[in-house]
C-alpha cells in the first residue's frame, strides 16, 4: 500500500509530539503511535493531562459565542469544506486507519466513506428549524428555541476511531457547540488528528475544536470540568458506568454508547450457508472488536452439528495477516481483552 502523505493533511511535521487546541502545540508529555500488526512506532503524539483538559475546556467556552453566532450558512460552509478535504485525502485517511487501527483496507474504506456521509448530513443541520411555536392562550405567543448546549466533551474509542469521533464532533459543531475531543491514544492520529486537520483546513474558527489524546485521568478531568456541558462517550460498559456516574454528579447531559452481548438466533429452516456467512461477518468484522459484534450464536439442536462444521470451515478459510501487506480478512488485535471475547455456539 502506498502511504505517501498528500501535502498538507497528516504530514508528521505537523503533529509530532503535538496535540490540537485550535493550533498545534506540545502536549504535557509524548507517547508513541504503535502499528499493532508489527509493533513498529509510526510516530509520536502529544498527550494531555488534567491541566491541559481544563485549559482547553475554558478556551472552548470562550470561543463558543463566536462560533454559535455565525450565520448558519457560514457554519454549514465549514462542514461542506471539510467534506471536500476528506474526499481529497481519502486514500491517506484510509491508510492511517489501516496502519494505526489495525483495520482491513475494506473496513477502513467503509469507515472513511461513512465519516464523509456524517459530515454531509451535519452540513444540513445549521439551516434546520431552531424552535417551535407552543400551544398558548389567545393573545399570547409561546416559543421554544433550541440553543447550543455549550462545550461538548467527546471520548471516543479505538475500534471505529474516525467515524465514532466525527459522528459526535461534527453534529455538535454543526449546531453551534464547541467540542473537546479525547480520542483513544492508540488511534489518536486516525481518530483524532484527522478530525482536527479536516476542520482546520475547512476554516473552523480557532478553539472551537480541541483534540487532546489522553489516558483515563484526562477523561475523568473532561467529565468533571465545569466548562463542559455534555459528555458523549463510546466505549466499554465498565468505563461507561464511571462516566455516567461522574456526569450525573456534575449534572451534565450525557450520552453513552457501551458494549453488549449480542445474540444471533438461527432456526432449523434457515439457509445454512447464508447463516454461516452472516455469523462470520458479525463475529469477525474488525477481529470482533466491535460493540455490535455477534458474541453468542443460538442454533436449534437439529441443525447444530452441521452449522458448527460449516462455520469452522468458514473460519479456517479466513486469511490472517498484516492488512498493510495485502488483502486479508483478519488483521491484528488492538485490544488485548478481546482475546477472551469469542463467539459461543449454544445448542438449544
Amino acid at each position: 500500500m502506498n502511504l505517501t502523505h498528500s501535502p498538507g493533511l497528516l504530514d508528521k511535521s505537523i503533529w509530532t509530539d503535538q496535540l490540537f487546541t485550535g493550533r498545534w502545540q506540545a502536549g504535557s508529555f509524548a507517547t508513541g503511535v504503535i502499528e499493532p500488526a508489527t509493533g513498529r512506532e509510526l510516530g509520536r503524539i502529544g498527550m494531555a493531562d488534567a491541566s491541559m483538559i481544563a485549559s482547553s475546556a475554558e478556551a472552548a467556552a470562550k470561543a463558543l459565542p463566536g462560533w454559535a453566532n455565525l450565520h448558519y450558512e457560514e457554519r454549514a460552509g465549514v462542514l461542506r469544506r471539510a467534506v471536500r478535504v476528506a474526499e481529497t485525502h481519502f486514500d491517506e485517511i484510509v491508510g492511517w486507519i489501516v496502519r494505526e487501527g489495525g483495520s482491513t483496507r475494506a473496513k477502513a474504506a467503509f469507515e472513511t466513506t461513512i465519516t464523509i456521509k456524517v459530515l454531509q448530513e451535519a452540513a444540513g443541520l445549521p439551516s434546520r428549524s431552531a424552535g417551535e411555536v407552543l400551544p398558548s392562550v389567545p393573545g399570547r405567543l409561546s416559543l421554544a428555541r433550541r440553543r447550543p448546549l455549550g462545550v461538548v466533551g467527546v471520548i471516543s474509542p479505538f475500534n471505529f476511531p474516525l467515524y465514532l469521533a466525527m459522528r459526535a464532533a461534527a453534529l455538535a459543531l454543526a449546531l453551534g457547540n464547541a467540542v473537546v475531543l479525547k480520542p483513544d491514544h492508540r488511534t489518536a492520529v486516525c481518530g483524532g488528528f484527522v478530525v482536527a486537520r479536516l476542520f482546520e483546513l475547512a476554516g473552523l474558527p480557532a478553539c472551537a475544536l480541541h483534540v487532546l489524546p489522553g489516558d483515563g485521568a484526562a477523561g475523568a478531568a473532561l467529565t468533571a470540568d465545569p466548562n463542559v456541558a455534555m459528555i458523549q462517550f463510546t466505549g466499554s460498559t465498565a468505563a461507561g458506568r464511571k462516566v455516567g456516574e461522574a456526569a450525573g454528579r456534575h449534572l451534565k447531559k450525557v450520552s453513552l454508547e457501551l458494549g453488549g452481548k449480542n445474540s444471533l438466533i438461527i432456526l432449523d429452516d434457515a439457509d445454512l450457508d447464508l447463516a454461516v456467512a452472516n455469523t462470520a461477518w458479525g463475529s469477525f468484522l474488525h477481529q470482533g472488536q466491535i460493540c455490535m459484534a455477534t458474541d453468542r450464536v443460538l442454533v436449534q439442536r437439529a441443525i447444530h452439528d452441521r452449522f458448527v462444521e460449516k462455520l469452522a470451515a468458514k473460519a479456517a478459510s479466513l486469511t490472517v495477516g498484516d492488512p498493510v501487506e495485502g488483502d486479508v480478512a483478519l488483521g491484528p488485535l488492538i485490544n488485548e481483552g478481546q482475546r477472551d471475547n469469542v463467539a459461543r455456539i449454544v445448542a438449544t
